[in-house]
């Protein structure tokens, strides 16, 4: 079967490269053509463990492909899935222009059948869009050509994308056809021997579940953080909480852990849009602009904390952060807390002095780019974990990789002028940290 990926991001990539190492004839297609000519040397633009050699095992299979040309392969495949950006405008909606240049350069160039496979996250409705968009085009060449289109929303887990696309726990797809359903079951069936779950349903309904699911996701991490910041008033301790409400069957344990706000891709931007497309219905989302508004000041809530341990002075202080991404296991700072945080440090006065495994050289042009408004002469990349708390003042944990559960507590103390630690995922023990002499505070 031969299938091509319009988008060579995140989505694109990792899902033309689980495609291909199950068999399938994939041509992953991207109009950067820097991109291109790396990917076809097997140099990967993002880190996703696993994703290189996976890359590099099926160029050499010939089972994966890249090219700039969508409309050289386009009447060699039977499904195309669109897997471009769709970029959340002003107001928090999605631009849907690269979604709708695909389904024209379809339209314009199309000989025969084909089913155009929505994968971005696009708002409710697209789908009929994208449809109205190829016929159009048809229209317009007098051609009478069957296609189908149809809604195959992503659940990748940044960091663990690669487990998630081999052995899902469900795929959703919203067909409009019978011919369009066969060929979804016959391309997804490898993945799904042992149990398949492909659940079908209309394309609205599909491309709502994907909003849906990350806006439930974002809703429990902002209702935890809320219940910490009130534990910290009442005396509560968040965690004890979260094994006690986790247990119950009807709510159960996962992303229920409390911290310093949610990032990414995905959650910020999904809830955003949802919202709006409400509000282009005439409803207001009440929760979920709680959600945003609780996620935004939980951002600031590490900065809050230290301003509070050194009595609102810190403008003569050295802090480190661990961790820039906005997760674990990726290099993506869209959204991550820590930006948020380097740039308040460095408006108060403080020098910075950061780590991060592997998302350092996207921080480093952030600051650059985006980041214009602060001198940043103060922020300090550094070698390693030590090297980050070389004479700080204190130590803030932001994301918590594996290398920070870990170090050795005595070279931190002996390498730290003060000793506070400020742990914004809970991944320390507070009576250990205390027994080495650290002043710690957590979240909740």
């Amino acid at each position: 079967m031969k299938i091509a990926i319009v988008g060579t991001g995140y989505v694109g990539l990792v899902s033309g490269t689980c495609f291909a190492e199950m068999g399938v004839d994939v041509t992953c297609v991207d109009v950067d053509i820097l991109k291109i000519d790396n990917l076809n040397k097997g140099i990967i633009p993002i880190y996703e463990p696993g994703l290189e050699d996976m890359v590099l095992r099926n160029l050499k299979a010939e089972r994966l492909h890249f090219t700039t040309s969508l409309t050289g392969v386009l009447n060699d495949v039977q499904v195309i899935f669109s897997a471009v950006g769709t970029p959340p405008d002003a107001d928090g909606s999605a631009d849907l222009k690269y979604v709708l240049e695909v389904a024209r350069t379809i339209g314009q160039n199309m000989q025969q059948y084909v089913l155009l496979v929505t994968k971005s996250t696009v708002p409710v409705g697209t789908a009929k869009l994208v449809r109205q968009t190829i016929q159009d085009e048809l229209n317009k060449r007098g051609a009478s050509i069957e296609f189908d289109v149809a809604s195959n929303p992503e659940f990748l887990k940044e960091g663990d994308a690669i487990k998630d696309f081999m052995s899902p726990d469900r795929v959703v797809v919203g067909v409009e056809s019978e011919r369009a359903r066969e060929l979804i079951t016959k391309l997804y069936r490898p993945f799904l021997l042992n149990n398949f779950r492909v659940i079908f349903m209309d394309i609205l309904s599909a491309e709502m579940t994907k909003y849906a699911a990350n806006a439930m996701l974002a809703t429990r991490i902002s209702f935890m953080n809320e219940i910490a910041n009130l534990c910290e008033l009442v005396g509560a301790d968040v965690n004890m909480i979260r094994k006690g409400i986790g247990s119950d069957q009807r709510i159960g344990g996962k992303f229920l852990y409390a911290g310093c706000g949610y990032g990414g891709s995905c959650f910020p931007k999904d809830v955003k849009a949802l919202i709006q497309t409400a509000e282009q219905k005439g409803y207001d989302l009440r929760v979920l602009k709680a959600v945003e508004e609780v996620n935004a000041y939980q951002k600031q809530v590490l900065y809050q904390k230290l301003l509070k341990h050194y009595d609102g002075e810190l403008s003569s202080k050295t802090i480190c952060i661990w961790g820039l991404s906005f997760k674990p296991n990726t290099d993506d700072i869209r959204e991550a807390p820590a930006l948020v945080l380097i740039e308040k440090l460095l408006k108060a006065g403080c020098k910075v002095r950061v780590f991060d495994p592997v998302a350092m050289p996207d921080v480093k042009e952030f600051v650059q780019t985006w980041m214009t408004s602060v001198d940043a002469s103060g922020l300090y990349f550094a070698r390693d974990i030590y090297d980050a708390v070389l004479d700080v003042d204190a130590l803030l944990l932001v994301t918590e990789w594996k290398e920070f559960r870990m170090p050795s507590w005595g070279v931190v103390k002996k390498t730290m002028k003060g000793s506070l630690i400020i742990d914004g995922r809970n991944i320390y023990d507070k009576e250990e940290m205390k027994e080495m002499g650290f002043v710690y505070d957590g979240i909740g």
